[in-house]
């Protein structure tokens, strides 16, 4: 059983608000009833730990927050050449081993892989610019990150800060 819940944006495309289901592989419709798919919003696969694929269409443009944090059976996921943006925590703690970025993503946000302890290998697209400060936090087994000599990489990309919050208090 799998059910997805949509809403309407702006623009007038949807976006993927909310999944409920038990299945090992997700796949998101391109339209519903002629109108595109382009957003996956935050959370909405948080904690389903019984995902190992989800099938994105070619029309999705950004991935919000946390969206598969503590998928940590995901193993396949094809990203759209489309996609252009991802947002903190995106991947956290998920179980990929490797992913290749589409050219139009130009950033890795902070804390987007964060903890995702099978990690090996991040493939950035042609249009790849910048790696933020803890993107990779916690990923001990990243050996390789492929991308051009254009890219940005902050000092801390590969540093595991622990919260926020707590820091602040520290200052």
């Amino acid at each position: 059983m799998q059910e997805l819940k949509y809403k309407q944006v702006d623009d007038g495309t949807f976006c993927v608000s909310g999944y409920e289901g038990d299945e090992p592989v997700v796949e998101i419709p391109a339209a519903l009833d002629g109108v595109p798919v382009t957003i996956v919003a935050d959370g909405v696969f948080q904690g389903h730990a019984e995902i190992t694929e989800v099938r994105l269409p070619d029309g999705i443009t950004d991935l919000g927050e946390f969206v598969f944090d503590g998928c940590e059976n995901l193993r396949r996921l094809a990203l759209p050449a489309k996609l252009e943006r991802l947002w903190g925590c995106t991947f956290v703690r998920c179980g990929l081993e490797e992913i290749q970025l589409p050219d139009a993503v130009r950033s890795i946000p902070p804390y987007c892989f964060k903890d995702c302890k099978s990690l090996k290998r991040v493939v950035g697209g042609a249009g790849l610019r910048s790696v933020h400060a803890w993107a990779f936090g916690g990923c001990d087994q990243l050996s390789a990150l492929d991308c051009g000599p254009k890219v940005q990489i902050h000092p801390m990309a590969f540093s595991k800060r622990e919260t926020p919050a707590a820091e602040t208090a520290n200052e």
